[in-house]
């Protein structure tokens, strides 16, 4: 990295080399979902619940084998600290009814996260079930539908414990779940009753917070829910406030002109800990893959203009099967990275110091000036320093040839 790239922004009071360390040590969950478009290894089972990946690019993992053959070649060419974010239908042994998992059913992914240096973050999957009644699961008017999920929160919430002492890191355990209706309700507290019934049985567990956080998923709606979701953000913000949860922010979850990052520093005033789900909606909740663009920048200015980078869960979920999944992980991750370097990167003393003083023009003038600083050449050093390649575009498409277009021979 050349010297004067270090002196322009010392200019400006920022330390290039503490930036880059900073980057090194933020931990961001990597969603395995991208790489075979949600389909997990139940293969009785549908996409259900208001979920839809589209696009029909060939080759995606079919197994615990060939998708973390995948993730593994993917993190070769993504820097950082990362983990590995499951839902519980990927089971890796001896596959069961999800309602009965244990760690048993999930050991070789601790073995894969041990190999690797991963985290693991885990979901319980309320979707892609017959035992989705009606769009409805732990809302639902069935009490043995709201048992059957009820048993599987609790389940997954154990199988984390045991995931958290094998590893010896902490996991965060992330509920959502697809509830709603297609037509306007007759009655929307009924259903949100049913829904805090069920989510104060779950949490008559009492886990061991040593080992795990859990946090709560708001949505807007679906596919198939369009009018009403039962889980909204007010439902779990209250909900998380009062059970000493986590609220979890997923970018795609609110109205199209809502701004998800203005939202994050009213949550860190009320609670310790908040979690994201990275993600980028075309118009609606369609998780397409995350770009450098103006919405990722103001959550990453956000996290780090507020110091809530060791209060966050960094996660990512997007998913797209339109083209080489392998590669779509590769560009989301990196523009989350690239997003972290470019706040850490920003003068925020002095731009705050300039909104204090009421100097408009001076905050102005330096939100733009700043965008003309060589961060990509900061992103260069940090790449060379994780011993990461720049380009990976003709790697992954050899290994696409090699690899992944043997499967189904």
């Amino acid at each position: 990295m050349r010297k004067e790239v270090i002196e322009v922004y010392k200019k400006y009071g920022v330390d290039v080399n503490k930036a880059i360390e900073t980057l090194k040590n933020i931990e961001v969950s990597i969603q395995c979902w991208q790489l075979d478009d949600i389909d997990g290894f139940l293969s009785n089972e549908v996409l259900t619940g208001g979920i839809q990946s589209t696009g029909n690019y060939p080759y995606k993992a079919r197994n615990f084998e060939e998708l973390t053959s995948d993730f593994k070649q993917a993190i070769k060419y993504i820097p950082g600290k990362k983990r590995v974010n499951l839902h519980a239908i990927y089971e890796s042994d001896n596959i069961v009814d999800r309602s009965e998992i244990t760690f048993s059913n999930f050991k070789r992914w601790v073995d894969f996260a041990k190999e690797n240096d991963l985290g693991i973050d885990f979901n319980p999957t309320c979707f892609a079930s017959n035992m989705l009644k009606d769009n409805l699961s732990l809302s639902s008017y069935d009490e043995n539908v709201r048992n059957y999920w009820i048993k599987h929160c609790i389940n997954s919430i154990k199988t984390s414990e045991d995931i958290s002492r094998k590893l010896n890191k902490k996991v965060l355990v992330n509920i959502w779940i697809p509830d709603g209706l297609k037509e306007s309700p007759s009655n929307r507290l009924s259903l949100r009753q049913n829904l805090k019934d069920s989510l104060d049985k779950i949490f008559e567990y009492k886990y061991d917070r040593n080992l795990i956080d859990v946090s709560v998923e708001s949505k807007v709606f679906g596919i198939g829910v369009e009018s009403f979701t039962v889980g909204s953000f007010e439902f779990y913000l209250n909900y998380a406030k009062e059970n000493n949860l986590i609220p979890l922010l997923d970018m795609g979850h609110f109205h199209p002109s809502e701004n998800v990052a203005d939202k994050i520093s009213s949550l860190l005033l009320f609670n310790p800990k908040i979690a994201l789900h990275v993600s980028r909606g075309v118009r609606w909740d369609s998780d397409h893959v995350i770009k450098l663009n103006d919405d990722l920048q103001e959550i990453a200015d956000e996290l780090v203009k507020t110091n809530a980078l060791n209060r966050t869960y960094l996660a990512l979920d997007f998913f797209d099967g339109s083209i080489n999944r392998v590669t779509a992980l590769i560009i989301g991750t990196r523009n989350m990275h690239k997003a972290l370097l470019k706040a850490l990167l920003t003068p925020w003393d002095l731009l705050t110091k300039a909104q204090e003083e009421l100097d408009h023009t001076k905050t102005l003038y330096l939100q733009e000036k700043i965008k003309e600083l060589p961060w990509n050449e900061v992103y260069e050093e940090y790449l060379k320093q994780e011993g990461v390649k720049e380009d990976f575009y003709d790697d992954i498409k050899a290994y696409e040839n090699e690899i992944m277009s043997k499967r189904g021979e």
